[in-house]
Formats: C-alpha cells, sequence, structure tokens
C-alpha cells in the first residue's frame, strides 16, 4: 500500500499551517476525507438536488436511483441484503433505535463491556431507571483484553439477558474483542447481540454472515465519509419485528387521521428527509477502501503502531492497553509530569502534530481506573514512516522539557 500516493487524494494534507506540513494522528475521532468522496457529495448539490422517493421529475428520479445505489453498495461491503441496512446519522443513532425499539421491559438484561463509550453505555443506564432492566458490565482482563470465561459465566449466572451490546473495536486502546465468539455464547444462552463497529468498520474487513451479529451500527466520519450519516445493519427477520423509533414522513404507507400503516424496512426507519449527500459520499468511501482493501489497511496501521510504540516507550510513556500487535490504529498514553492535553498542545504548536486528548468519551473506565486523562494517537491509511518520525522527534523534545 503506497500510502505517499493515497494522500494525493486528500485535500486537507496538502496544505501547510504556518509554513509546515499537517501530522493529522486523530482519525479515531474523525478522519479525513478524500477529494472522490468530496466530489461525489457535490455532485448531488450541483446536479440533481431533489428529494428521493417523492418527486417525479428528473432530479427526484435521478437522486432516488443513487440513492438507492449507496445503500446497495454499503450493504454489499458487509454482505447483507439492501434491505438490512438503515442509514442513520450516526453510530450513536443507530445504537439508540435499537435500544428504543427492541421491546425491552422489566426485568430483561443488558450485558456490554467495561470500555463501553457513552453512546453504548447511557441508553442502556437511562433504560435501568426507566423500565427496570438490568444492566451488566464484564470486566475486561489487567492488560484490557477481552475476558471471555468471565463473559460466559455472565451468561450463565442470568436467564433474562435479552441483548449483548459491546464495542468491537475500542476507541480507548484499539483492541478488537473475540467478536465471534462473544456471539456465539451469547446465541447459545438465547440472547441477541448489538456491535458497536464505529472503529472497526474503517479499519477491517466486516462480513456480517459470517461474523453472525444480529445488529452492528457504524459511523461514515470515522472512515473517509461524510459526517451526519452512518448506518444500522440488523438482519431483516429482526427489523420486521422492531418498532420504529422515530416516526413522519417516509417511514409510512399510508394514514388516516386514526391509523397508520407503515413501510416495510429499512424505509420504515428512516423517518423525513434523508442526508441524500451523506449516504452517496459514504458509498464513495466504501468504495475507495474496498479497492484499497482493509486488509492492506488494517496491516499498514498495525506497522505504525510498533514504530510510535517503540517512540513512546523510548521516553518512559505508560501506554493503555495490550501489545502494539494488538491495538491496531490507537495508541493511548500519558507522560509522566506532563498534563495529557498539554502534550496536545505542545505538539500541534511545535510542528501540526495533531492528536486527540481527553477520556474519549470512555469517561466510566477512566473513573473505574482512576487515571484522569490520556493523550492519544490514531492512524490510518494516509499516514506514513516520516510522519513517525516526526511525531517522535517532538514527542522526545516535549519529554526533555519536562
Amino acid at each position: 500500500m503506497n500510502a505517499e500516493k493515497i494522500r494525493e487524494d486528500f485535500p486537507a494534507l496538502q496544505q501547510k499551517l504556518k509554513n509546515k506540513p499537517v501530522v493529522y494522528l486523530d482519525s479515531a475521532c474523525m478522519s479525513l476525507r478524500p477529494g472522490q468522496v468530496i466530489a461525489a457529495m457535490n455532485e448531488y448539490y450541483e446536479k440533481y438536488p431533489g428529494c428521493a422517493g417523492r418527486s417525479m421529475h428528473k432530479f427526484g428520479n435521478m437522486v432516488t436511483e443513487k440513492y438507492r445505489e449507496a445503500r446497495r453498495v454499503i450493504a454489499k461491503s458487509l454482505n447483507a441484503k439492501e434491505n438490512e441496512l438503515i442509514f442513520t446519522r450516526n453510530t450513536t443513532e443507530g445504537i439508540n433505535l435499537v435500544a428504543h425499539s427492541i421491546g425491552l421491559k422489566s426485568g430483561d438484561t443488558v450485558v456490554a463491556s467495561d470500555k463501553e463509550h457513552n453512546s453504548n453505555l447511557i441508553p442502556w443506564q437511562l433504560l435501568s431507571k426507566s423500565k427496570d432492566i438490568k444492566h451488566i458490565i464484564v470486566k475486561s482482563n489487567d492488560d484490557n483484553t477481552f475476558n471471555l470465561e468471565r463473559f460466559e459465566e455472565a451468561m450463565g449466572n442470568n436467564k433474562n439477558i435479552r441483548l449483548v451490546t459491546m464495542v468491537h473495536t475500542s476507541n480507548l486502546d484499539g483492541y478488537t474483542m473475540p467478536a465471534r465468539e462473544v456471539i456465539k455464547i451469547s446465541h447459545n444462552h438465547g440472547a441477541l447481540v448489538l456491535l458497536d463497529a464505529a472503529q472497526s468498520m474503517p479499519h477491517r474487513e466486516i462480513d456480517v454472515k459470517k461474523l453472525g451479529c444480529d445488529f452492528l451500527a457504524f459511523s461514515g466520519h470515522k472512515m473517509l465519509g461524510p459526517s451526519g450519516i452512518g448506518c444500522l445493519y440488523g438482519t431483516y427477520e429482526l427489523l420486521e419485528k422492531l418498532n420504529p423509533f422515530i416516526v413522519g414522513g417516509e417511514t409510512v404507507e399510508r394514514t388516516t387521521y386514526d391509523t397508520q400503516i407503515f413501510l416495510k424496512p429499512p424505509e420504515k426507519f428512516e423517518a423525513g428527509l434523508q442526508n441524500y449527500a451523506g449516504a452517496l459520499g459514504l458509498a464513495e468511501a466504501v468504495k475507495y477502501l474496498d479497492k484499497i482493501g482493509k486488509d492492506n489497511v488494517e496491516k499498514h496501521e498495525n506497522e505504525l503502531n510498533k514504530i510510535i510504540t517503540d517512540s513512546l516507550e523510548a521516553v518512559g510513556a505508560s501506554i493503555i492497553g495490550p501489545s502494539a500487535g494488538q491495538r491496531g490504529g490507537i495508541i493511548s498514553f500519558n507522560l509522566k509530569g506532563i498534563k495529557y492535553h498539554d502534550v496536545a498542545i505542545m505538539l500541534d504548536e511545535m510542528a501540526n502534530i495533531m492528536i486527540r486528548s481527553g477520556q474519549f468519551c470512555v469517561h466510566s473506565w477512566f473513573a473505574a481506573h482512576g487515571i484522569e486523562g490520556a493523550a492519544r494517537v490514531s492512524l490510518y491509511l494516509y499516514n506514513t514512516k516520516d510522519e513517525c518520525s516526526i511525531f517522535r522527534e517532538n514527542i522526545e523534545k516535549i519529554a526533555k522539557m519536562f
């Protein structure tokens, strides 16, 4: 994979700030977009800015076909059927859709890991209060890897588990949990499985049929696509049974003053005017990643992770999570005696090195471990070994200052 060649597709990387190149190491928060994605979105606004499925004129017909094609492209990349893919705003909305549509009732139990993003934590906390469901947290091993024995024990000790909802790849440390094993154990105990794939979909091949998950949610903005667009996959049999979460125009076949007849999935879950440009942009991002091959992306990130990890270990940084080979493209760390926010600000000021700092919406994990926060480097297909060298030079300077 030629990262230098790939970089030519990304306008944001062609600029210089204060006469220095941009070193963007914050893709777990927001990925950059290639020109192809931007062009696909602009094409909608410039050439056929109409409503899909409503207007019968040429603009309406063109966007209707483009929107359907976008769904086909994205569904195919997951090995899903077109009618199993719902367009949402993001992973958060997909998770909330399941939470409020699956029909949980008093006494039901939901199981999650101890590294869930707030988007896969707060919905279940609120349902615990409003519907009296039980919310079980399975603790990780000391190195932050998943404890299958602890998980299976939790499943066996509760006969009311309705749903297992877990992060596939953690945005805290980049570790990918053993999804197939988790899904098999869950199904053996009669529970459905929802995967938060916000950090896995951009970086690794996902086949929902091989995985066997019941639901899977992801966001466009972390995988070279636009913000404000995402998807929820669900098996069609389950989607047919779910009640819609948000209702209104485009979700119904017909209404009277007293009744309504909902459309079939996925339309019954897509209320109101949709983000057509976002869907087209996301489909283009999927095509871009498929052309490069996510296996190549994953291998590239692992190589760069090892370089960054070696640089941090050389200056005595403490790194969250297991070894570099198990952390994909994410490295969360702290330098002794230096505030994590200060590290991020100094890297940005010194060399336009853009990283994340804070608690990454995993406040619960940081609170449980008594850690105030961390700095986070997150890599993607457009990052290079030269950028890793720039990072090393500047992190060494910061470490020497303190």
